[in-house]
């Protein structure tokens, strides 16, 4: 954490961006469902001792959860004394291109006329009162996180009483209060803390599932960085952490059934422990964040597995073939999958699978099964030897045999130690074009990485339940340019279309990266993953999940490309990218908020990239390419 330095910004004293009530800085990320602002003035703060209302602490462990979350969370307020670093005001009036006919434009001087009414200075109403308390009454301490779970609350401060009032239907509802209290009490610019005006917040999500995707198998990625997202997880009131624990490329988590798994980890350094993984939960769990574990099979399944039995991988040894399409075993290096037809292969899978659900504690549970490669399985003699037996056997009967026999594995209580498992598939294991299984139980939520809006429809259409990850919007490591080595691609000296007008890979093309372009906060902030969908089928979204492959990525740079973006899908999946009262896009005025949010996220020690030149959130909406502040519709 580090303490920030009176700004410039904390000069500007300027009309909510909600308009209700008096001159305020602050602007939580992500926007309360409702806010009211009053106009009586600011409020000091004290000491904030924590009350429960109606806790028994003898009786729950979310007791102890709360009251640790407010001890952090008072901690931060008193030690960052956080300064809001970029205030939402107007666009202000900038000089008329010359001309003889020059005039004012109506919506600039209507905007300057907004400006100077908003820039007077907050009235004070301190006297002698002080906030020296916060009341958090919560309805039901004893429910669990997990899918669905109310997380509600409400902040209520008067002018009238030294109190912060926080209610809350569950445990979780009051950590998100807390997180928005840790934004709105602020330094007074004298070595006191301020509230700037009494206010009332209603607050809630759209979204049950709010997530990221952090990949430790391309790169292995360190329990402290771990800790890290989930840190800016919280304080975005995201709510899930989707570890996608092993790929081909190395399977770093210990299994006590096949401790030679790990003979495939990067190094003995680079392992998670039995204790690493509750490390994680318990982490996670006392900020109010899920962690789902994900085990990709039956693709992307080479390292690990084949260091206990060999015959249950294929084609872990072919040449990938990137440069001879036809022949590729895997979209990338290096390739291997399950061998789905030998027996051995389900008995080891329920083995690791088994272990693996009683040490993560979530009902949700991801098993892959993303992009499957007909040519890799073409190297397993008992599949060949299938295919032959019955010539219109085709590769989505050899996913339907995956599927048949997978499952039964994967919804045992026995293996689960649930009643209430869920599994989580990529959708390929229904919308591939070259290995679709056949039926698959409506019971597995669907996670859309493809082709978006479209391929959500054709899911939940058939009546899956959806978490939206679509690569076009939500996919964090794209348009870094290629991985891949020897690539003669690369190799031009000239633009082969020196008027630009046809773009190139190296000239306004791709560049290497299959996803490109990079997906920038507006990209992620605009996403209307509903648009089109009936009202039934919307209902089947439970939220989305923004993943971040890590094929160029480790400790030193993942939260630079996680955050602050994930925060764009904090706010879109809890409030939504529109305003309550208009219904339009609200884009131009996230961007003080997601700027001001960055800032917040470094001083709370989270390292989040730039987004912009310091200049461009110290003079709100000098940067934006359209002047008219309704040009995102």
């Amino acid at each position: 954490m580090r303490s920030q330095s009176l700004s410039s910004a904390l000069l500007i004293w300027l009309a909510a961006a909600t308009g209700l009530g008096a001159a305020v800085k602050v602007n939580p990320l992500p926007a309360p469902q409702e806010i009211t602002w009053g106009e009586s003035g600011a409020i000091p703060v004290g000491y904030l001792t924590l009350r429960t209302v109606n806790a028994d602490w003898s009786t729950n462990d979310n007791v102890r959860i709360v009251n640790d979350a407010w001890n952090r969370a008072f901690k931060a307020i008193t030690t960052i004394r956080w300064v809001p670093q970029a205030v939402e005001q107007p666009i202000p009036k900038f000089d008329p291109f010359p001309g003889k006919n020059s005039t004012s434009n109506s919506k600039r001087a209507d905007a300057q006329a907004d400006a100077q009414a908003g820039d007077a200075s907050a009235s004070n109403n301190w006297g002698s009162r002080w906030l020296n308390e916060i009341t958090v009454k919560v309805d039901d301490w004893s429910a669990d996180l997990k899918h669905g779970v109310d997380e509600s609350y409400t902040v209520d401060i008067t002018s009238s009483s030294s109190q912060v009032q926080v209610t809350a239907k569950t445990a979780w509802g009051a950590l998100h209060a807390f997180t928005t209290l840790q934004q709105m009490v602020i330094s007074d610019g004298r070595g006191g803390l301020i509230v700037e005006q009494p206010v009332k917040i209603k607050d809630h999500p759209n979204y049950p599932y709010r997530g990221v995707m952090v990949d430790s198998g391309r790169n292995f990625i360190s329990v402290n960085k771990l800790r890290e997202q989930i840190d800016g997880l919280a304080l975005s009131k995201m709510n899930i952490l989707h570890w996608h624990i092993t790929d081909d490329q190395s399977w770093p988590i210990h299994i006590d059934a096949f401790p030679e798994f790990t003979k495939d980890a990067y190094s003995e350094r680079e392992i998670y422990s039995a204790n690493d993984v509750a490390d994680v939960i318990s982490y996670a769990r006392a900020r109010g964040v899920r962690v789902v574990p994900e085990i990709d099979m039956p693709g992307h399944s080479a390292s690990g597995w084949q260091q206990y039995d060999k015959d249950i991988i294929t084609c872990e040894n072919s040449w990938w073939s990137n440069d001879n399409w036809p022949l590729h075993t895997a979209v990338q290096p290096n390739p291997g999958q399950l061998d789905v037809l030998n027996p051995k292969t389900y008995k080891t899978v329920e083995k690791v699978y088994a272990e693996l659900s009683h040490r993560f504690s979530d009902d949700f549970f991801h098993v892959g099964g993303d992009e499957l490669q007909t040519g890799c399985f073409n190297f397993s003699k008992p599949i060949r030897d299938w295919f032959a037996e019955d010539s219109s056997r085709t590769y989505f009967d050899l996913n339907q045999h995956w599927i048949d026999t997978s499952m039964p594995i994967f919804t045992s209580e026995k293996n689960t130690g649930k009643k209430n498992r869920r599994l989580i598939m990529w959708e390929d294991v229904v919308l591939s074009p070259d290995a679709a299984a056949h039926n698959v139980s409506k019971d597995v939520i669907m996670q859309s990485w493809n082709n978006g809006i479209t391929n959500i429809g054709k899911l939940t259409e058939q009546g899956y339940d959806v978490i939206v990850s679509s690569a076009d919007f939500l996919y964090l490591d794209c348009g870094f340019g290629g991985y891949v080595t020897n690539d003669p691609r690369y190799n031009v000296q000239e633009n082969p279309d020196p008027t630009g007008a046809t773009p190139s890979f190296n000239y306004g093309g791709i560049g290497g990266s299959w996803c490109a372009p990079y997906k920038t906060w507006q990209r992620i902030y605009d996403y209307d993953f509903t648009q089109g969908l009936s009202e039934a089928q919307a209902k089947h979204i439970i939220g989305a999940s923004a993943p971040l492959w890590s094929e160029q990525v480790d400790d030193t740079i993942i939260s630079g490309k996680m955050w602050p973006r994930a925060a764009a899908l904090g706010e879109l999946t809890w409030s939504g990218n529109k305003d309550p009262k208009t219904g339009k896009k609200r884009t131009t005025t996230f961007t003080q908020r997601i700027l001001n949010f960055r800032e917040y996220l470094v001083a709370n020690g989270i390292g989040a990239t730039p987004l912009v030149p310091k200049y461009c959130f110290q003079h709100p909406h000098a940067c934006d390419l359209y002047y008219d502040q309704e040009a995102v519709k």
